[in-house]
């Protein structure tokens, strides 16, 4: 399975400035096997330690954090000598001895030699960031399920993804059907990798959503085993409560759809218990469309996300007849399918900062509001081939960005300050408009 983020470890590896690397991501979205795969790749040899339930690890933590005696520990229990010239230190389930992240400080201070690479429970290595975590002396890298684009790939449509990376969107638009049903197969697997493998393997969706109902299990289970115990009944209250919100007309998160009377400082706590795991994607609202966008954020009103599209899916019992129903499944839910979808892909691409703005009246609503950092996008998800954008047009009127963006079911199209990027497409916003690439038609292209 291809993971975009392996070229990513092969910048960090080749990096003169590199850190230990903690690998961050919600429960089962591949970080092991990520790891594991760069070291397969890129290594010559590969010393992979557990500390789930490891007592002799949590022991050889547990004394001095002095690296030559670590790396002789480790040496020990590997059964090997660990040449830092080529091989790959993983550290996994690293939040269960907390004193192995604390020793990654030492590692980057006293023998940076190594390549360290770390994953572990985000709940539980977000609990540990405190006193004993190696705040300044590490790197990070955020993994998420699949994107479209990688999911593409795994069922062998590589092809297609690397037509949509030349944007040749004449092209595009005669395979159009294979896209979309690729689409439809995404929105219902999502990019959890075990579904995904599931799906590439034996083309079952009733195995696909035993597979997700699993990973929601283990979900509940992780609000118990990591969270204090007093926030656990909100955790799940706002777990649940997302499906509803979501299939409000504006999804703008309502407290009282929690629990009638709740109010915000109740939930506070928990709603971002599960932002920080990685298990909800908060997208706060902008009231302005200028750089920056986080000069001009409402901390009072949000909308959250789910982590993939297909858990989403299984949550409301989404069935398998929505494929077969023309595009319905694009519009079932009001939409909500889409926003997830798009909020979830853009999510992948780096360096991005997003909204959703609305005015203050409340007559105007852009669904997404990104900033590259350098200019401002206003982005409008479209279930269908409905192509009206009359919050779009209100918001250009106002802001007059560069360009605007609506994704829809319609083929691309550029007007004269809009441009129509395919739902299947949605990733190229980042190639086309954070680097100018010269591609048969450049989002930024006046001509078109």
């Amino acid at each position: 399975m291809y993971r975009i983020a392996i070229e990513k470890l092969l910048k960090w590896k080749q990096s003169k400035h590199r850190k230990p690397l903690i690998i961050e991501g919600a429960r089962q979205v591949g970080k092991t096997w990520l790891m594991k795969e760069f070291g397969k790749q890129t290594y010559e040899n590969t010393v992979y330690i557990n500390f789930d339930s490891n007592s002799k690890m949590a022991e050889l933590f547990a004394s001095d954090l002095d690296t030559e005696r670590l790396i002789m520990g480790l040496e020990l229990y590997a059964g090997r000598k660990i040449n830092p010239d080529n091989t790959l230190l993983i550290f996994d389930e690293v939040q269960e001895v907390p004193r192995a992240l604390a020793s990654l400080k030492y590692f980057y201070e006293n023998a940076p030699q190594y390549h360290i690479v770390c994953a572990g429970s985000l709940p539980g290595i977000a609990l540990h960031q405190g006193t004993s975590f190696p705040v300044g002396k590490v790197d990070f890298l955020k993994l998420y399920p699949l994107s479209f684009r990688e999911f593409l790939m795994a069922t062998d449509k590589e092809r297609f993804a690397k037509l949509l990376d030349k944007q040749d969107f004449e092209m595009v638009a005669s395979f159009k059907q294979t896209y979309i049903d690729a689409l439809k197969h995404y929105y219902f697997v999502g990019g959890m990798p075990e579904a995904v493998q599931s799906f590439v393997e034996n083309k079952d969706f009733n195995e696909v959503r035993y597979i997700q109902k699993r990973i929601l299990a283990s979900y509940e289970q992780d609000f118990s085993k990591h969270a204090p115990n007093e926030i656990v009944p909100k955790i799940r209250m706002i777990w649940n409560s997302i499906p509803s919100q979501l299939a409000k007309e504006n999804k703008k998160f309502i407290y009282g759809l929690v629990r009638e009377g709740a109010r915000a400082k109740e939930y506070e706590t928990a709603i971002m218990w599960l932002s920080d795991c990685g298990l909800v994607h908060k997208i706060s609202r902008v009231n302005a469309g200028n750089i920056p966008l986080k000069a001009y954020e409402d901390l009072k009103a949000f909308k959250l996300f789910m982590v993939d599209v297909g858990l989403l899916g299984c949550m409301v019992g989404l069935g398998q007849r929505t494929l077969l129903d023309g595009n319905g499944l694009f519009v079932e839910f009001k939409g909500a399918l889409t926003e997830q979808y798009v909020c979830q892909q853009l999510r992948t691409i780096e360096d991005l900062s997003i909204y959703y703005y609305t005015n203050n009246r409340g007559s105007c609503e852009v669904d997404f509001v990104v900033d590259t950092g350098e200019q401002i996008i206003p982005v409008e998800a479209k279930a269908e081939v409905n192509l009206r954008a009359k919050s779009l047009k209100t918001y250009q009127e106002k802001f007059s960005p560069e360009i605007s963006v609506r994704t829809s079911m319609a083929d691309f199209k550029k007007e004269d300050w809009l441009v129509n990027l395919p739902l299947y497409a949605i990733e190229e916003i980042a190639k086309s408009l954070l680097s100018p690439a010269h591609t048969t038609y450049s989002l930024c292209d006046k001509k078109h």
